[in-house]
């Protein structure tokens, strides 16, 4: 697979603040609230359990998994009142280092071109649709699910999606293998989208749920920003001539509509 390092940001306009914002929050959730992920209560209260919402109960007590015809375990604890808050405060949450950071170098990557395009407001409301849309389509696979799910993971694939969608062309530099290479986006994104479709669906062949990767939330997140930034680009495309402002020097910047 491609490791995403970089991208081609020459035609941003300035700072992505939300962006930024977000790439913030979400590290101050994992040190300050999760105690860099060793606080077990918010892991397992504030995470979103599928169950708990499709009943509208807060489990508080272990419930058991049957894997490879074992009873395992899987903790609990008291979440928000009412639980469907935990939609909101799972999607600045992680499971551990790897998890946070592979999470945070796809948004910081990808999210200004996506926050430049839409604008500061609208990205963030862009941001936060894809997550929620993103875990309710996860429950929707398995209503009856008592794993958490956790992490920025649903609304960085609709950020994915858009900069697929805005972007195709532009460069992605990513590391393969030992080598480092500059590819369209298009095939950067899309043999990461590939591969959701990919192990999620051999996940659910084997095991009929997705062994602790939320693949669902990764593939409904990615669809919903793709078809919200198809939406936009059609309802509002971009004019790539460059303006020219009142004292005659043209503006060469990519945030300008028609």
């Amino acid at each position: 697979m491609l490791i995403p390092i970089g991208d081609d940001d020459r035609r941003l306009a300035g700072p992505a603040f939300v962006t930024v914002g977000l790439v913030m929050a979400n590290l101050l959730a994992f040190f300050l609230w999760q105690g860099a992920g060793a606080n077990q209560v918010a892991m397992y209260g504030w995470s979103v359990i599928p169950v708990e919402i499709t009943q509208g109960v807060d489990l508080v007590q272990t419930q058991y998994v049957n894997t490879n015809g074992q009873s395992v375990p899987v903790p609990q604890a008291p979440g928000p009142t009412p639980v469907y808050l935990t939609i909101l405060t799972a999607m600045f949450m992680h499971g551990g280092y790897a998890h946070l950071f592979g999470n945070l170098l796809y948004l910081w990557i990808f999210g200004d071109n996506v926050e430049h395009r839409l604008g500061g407001l609208r990205f963030l409301g862009f941001y936060l649709f894809c997550g929620v849309a993103a875990t309710l389509i996860q429950i929707a696979i398995i209503p009856d699910g008592v794993i958490p799910n956790l992490g920025a993971s649903g609304a960085i694939a609709g950020v994915l999606g858009a900069y697929m969608v805005f972007y195709p062309k532009n460069r992605v530099h990513a590391l393969f293998v030992y080598v480092i290479i500059s590819v369209p986006s298009i095939i950067a994104i899309g043999l990461w989208i590939a591969f959701q479709f990919f192990n999620g669906y051999g996940a659910l062949m084997e095991t009929q749920q997705f062994a602790g990767v939320a693949y669902g939330a990764h593939i409904g997140g990615f669809v919903t920003g793709a078809v919200l930034a198809g939406v936009i680009r059609l309802a509002r495309p971009v004019d790539r001539r460059p303006p020219v402002h009142p004292q005659g020097k043209e503006h060469h910047g990519d945030a300008f509509r028609t």
